[in-house]
């Protein structure tokens, strides 16, 4: 453990990971909403392994690696929302993603010369990898998809809960399924930079599905989801502050305790519910 003042200390190394991490718990938790809504979890994990790779590609070239990354996410985030209208059809394509962009990423850093410790951060995070450059590119990024998913919220929420309604009362189902892939994209792009590529679903999945564990209203599940979110990613940053471990761990550990306590809550809520019935 580490004293109090050494801690402090340490607070004002990282507090562009903290205000990231929390604007990513805030942002990600609204979009898993839509997640969880339209059963893309799968794709969340794809979409992860070719910004992986974007981001190892800049490393190895010594560019920007948050550019690389969002110029991976996006390519994968466009071709499924092409490529995938149907559930079948998008579930092979994120299974070929997946192996394509993990195995592109693990030859971009086995070419790239420099720290290993660079290395790891893009599969696990790291809390002091947060620059004040890179912190404006995450906010910004994260403001510009909380914007466009406020703007798209009416409508891809019909698409999202009956697309065959949705489509049948002019909503364009085409662009709302594009544009919302487009806007994952960018936020898992920004997740990779926090938390790495390889738990992404513990920040835009976990905190959403807990969410849907103890409500079904269309108000009070977004604001949960972004509480859980918003929790789980700030108070696992500041104890990876006090340990040794990286901070992907803790924000997971954080994420999953929330999501079985939603259960537990949830299932005794409705077994409640039966017996006064």
């Amino acid at each position: 453990m580490i004293d109090l003042d050494t801690y402090v200390q340490l607070l004002g190394l990282v507090q562009n990971s903290i205000i990231a991490g929390a604007v990513l718990g805030l942002v990600g938790g609204l979009v898993g909403v839509f997640v969880m809504q339209r059963d893309m979890a799968f794709a969340v994990h794809g979409i992860s392994e070719l910004s992986f790779a974007g981001a190892a590609a800049a490393l190895l070239l010594g560019v920007n690696v948050v550019a690389g990354s969002l110029v991976g996410s996006l390519i994968a985030a466009v071709l499924i929302g092409l490529l995938g209208a149907r559930a079948r059809d998008r579930n092979s394509i994120i299974g070929v993603l997946m192996p394509a962009g993990l195995g592109l990423g693990i030859l971009f850093l086995a070419l790239y010369p420099g720290r290993s410790a660079n290395k790891f951060s893009l599969l696990t995070g790291q809390i002091i990898a947060v620059d004040s450059p890179q912190l404006a590119w995450l906010v910004g990024i994260s403001v510009v998809v909380l914007v466009a998913l406020l703007l798209l919220w009416r409508p891809l929420t019909f698409d999202s809960l009956d697309p065959d309604v949705a489509a049948a009362r002019g909503v364009p189902s085409r662009f709302v399924a594009l544009a919302f892939m487009v806007l994952l994209g960018l936020i898992v792009a920004v997740s990779v930079q926090i938390i790495g590529a390889l738990l992404v679903m513990a920040l835009l999945v976990t905190p959403a599905a807990a969410a849907l564990r103890v409500s079904a209203s269309p108000v009070l599940v977004p604001v949960l989801a972004s509480v859980f979110g918003l929790f789980s990613a700030v108070a696992g940053i500041l104890l990876a502050i006090a340990g040794s471990l990286p901070i992907s761990p803790y924000i997971t550990t954080i994420s999953f305790a929330i999501y079985v306590a939603c259960r537990l809550i949830g299932r005794a809520s409705r077994r409640g519910v039966r017996v006064a019935i």
